[in-house]
């Protein structure tokens, strides 16, 4: 597995990059046959540290967790655990994902823009709204199983994806009652 750790406006040392490869590589193990990489950051919020963890399984599948914590041992500790717990309650769903799909997770590359949000009290110029960044996005061809994992493996509210039985776009989310929402136009339609 490849790993890329880095830190924002931190120094992380050799010995914490042992620690998080040691560490990591032996939770992931546990639960995913081949991890291709993972992506380890580390910042400050305050007086805390702050790690965010990104693993990109073989199926295609991303898991990502996020912890703080006073000390930096201690924030990517919890990282690891919240991965672990995400890993261990999915294991069998990765795992059963991966033995039907012939071929790995397919990416289209889509734009993706950044709107400027607009204060409650000013009343705005006109309707179009301003694009203050934009970038490109990929979005998965998954099963609407396998989105629903997804969105709940990134810890993400909404995940937009390309339905592999139809090809049409379709959107999951979280709802406020905590129920999964899915829409699909094309059976809608």
């Amino acid at each position: 597995m490849r790993y890329q750790i880095s830190g924002k406006q931190i120094d992380v040392g050799e010995a914490l990059q042992t620690h998080v490869k040691t560490e990591l590589g032996e939770v992931v193990g546990k639960y995913a046959q081949r991890p291709t990489d993972a992506m380890v950051i580390f910042s400050r919020s305050a007086h805390e540290y702050v790690c965010e963890a990104t693993v990109h399984l073989s199926t295609g599948l991303n898991a990502s967790a996020k912890a703080t914590a006073t000390e930096i041992y201690a924030a990517f500790d919890k990282c690891r655990d919240k991965m672990d717990k995400q890993l261990r309650r999915y294991k069998r769903r990765l795992k059963d994902h991966h033995r039907a799909r012939a071929r790995p997770v397919e990416y289209a590359e889509v734009p993706s823009y950044i709107l400027a949000g607009e204060s409650a009290e000013a009343e705005p110029e006109s309707l179009q709204p301003v694009i203050i960044a934009e970038t490109e996005t990929r979005v998965p061809e998954l099963s609407a199983g396998e989105a629903v994992m997804q969105m709940e493996l990134a810890g993400s509210p909404v995940l937009v994806f390309r339905n592999e039985r139809h090809g049409g776009l379709n959107v999951v989310y979280r709802r406020e009652d905590g129920n999964v929402g899915w829409i699909d136009p094309v059976q809608g339609g």
